[in-house]
């Protein structure tokens, strides 16, 4: 179980993007956090200390942040990915990955990375953070919730499938998928949230949730069958529902988290709702994972008006789930 004193790691993501000027802006989270990456990406004039031991209390002064050490190969310039850091990017992933899972750290949060400027310089081969993190905790099964902090009542959404087109959707939406999405949303919800009973809404793949069949027959054919016999065995599950109705705030008090069929039919609504304060959480792996829901943000790198909101939240998040364990 992760050690709540213990610091949140936050990788560095992409450094030709907002993620080095995050950072020092992330001080504000008021929560024990370290950098990790390179110090010669963070702004100019940014009060910074090393760290290396993260057994111990980071006894720094108020405003100076403290960063555990990761050099990168090549110089930095905002808005331009370098393609010889591309590595190192990922290795950073990797080693907030090992120090979390051999209890070094209470968890990590993630900046953003740029998944075209990986694959292009280091050939990374996975479509984004969750399926590398997923990876490196040894195949586990994941799924990923995003979930609002500044709306009433919250807004958490989770997708059953992700990064994949939308004609792929009715092939890759399965029984076996959207039951492994329910029950990893469950178990995460009494985790990390506390909520002990927690109530779950599914939505359905077609528009109306299929209209009896008129739409579309997934929800008659299976997702009906599916969300009784769960309900059967204890799940406060609702659905399948219309999507379009599922977000309201009315809509929003009935249920804890929503399961959604696909990508945009999750993240549309929580990204209306609360852009600058939602949090990415990756459920189901053996350690706290959240990063800011937004990307790098290339064509405002560096000219220091990024938003830290989103990653002062998931910073909070992160330390308040690793509590809760």
């Amino acid at each position: 179980m992760p050690r709540p004193d213990l610091p949140i790691i936050l990788t560095c993501g992409e450094p030709a993007g907002i993620g080095p000027e995050l950072a020092p802006k992330a001080l504000a989270a008021g929560v024990p956090f370290v950098f990790l990456g390179d110090p010669s990406h963070l702004p100019q004039g940014t009060e910074w200390q090393e760290v290396e031991d993260l057994s111990a209390p980071l006894p720094l002064p108020q405003g100076k942040l403290a960063v555990l050490r990761h050099d990168f190969p090549a110089p930095n310039l905002f808005g331009r990915p370098e393609p010889r850091n591309a590595q190192a990017v990922i290795d950073v992933i990797a080693r907030a990955v090992d120090l979390a899972m051999s209890g070094q750290a209470a968890g990590i949060c993630t900046l953003p990375i740029n998944k075209e400027a990986l694959k292009t310089g280091a050939g990374f081969p996975f479509p984004g953070h969750t399926e590398y993190l997923a990876h490196l905790a040894g195949g586990a099964d994941v799924v990923m919730m995003l979930a609002s902090t500044t709306v009433t009542p919250p807004c958490r959404v989770v997708p059953a499938t992700i990064h994949i087109a939308l004609e792929e959707v009715p092939r890759q939406l399965t029984p076996e998928v959207l039951e492994k999405a329910i029950r990893i949303t469950h178990a995460a919800m009494r985790r990390d949230f506390g909520i002990a009973e927690p109530r779950i809404a599914v939505a359905g793949l077609n528009p109306h949730a299929g209209e009896n069949g008129v739409m579309g027959r997934q929800e008659i054919d299976w997702m009906r069958a599916l969300i009784a016999d769960l309900r059967a065995e204890g799940f406060a599950l609702s659905g399948p529902l219309p999507a379009d109705t599922m977000f309201h705030a009315p809509a929003r008090a009935r249920y804890d988290a929503a399961v959604c069929a696909y990508h945009d039919q999750a993240l549309i609504p929580i990204k209306t709702l609360d852009f600058s304060g939602g949090v990415n959480v990756t459920l189901g792996l053996p350690f706290i994972r959240t990063s800011p829901d937004h990307g790098t943000a290339l064509d405002i790198a560096g000219r220091g008006i990024a938003d830290a909101d989103s990653v002062i939240a998931a910073l909070r998040m992160a330390h308040d789930m690793a509590n809760r364990r």
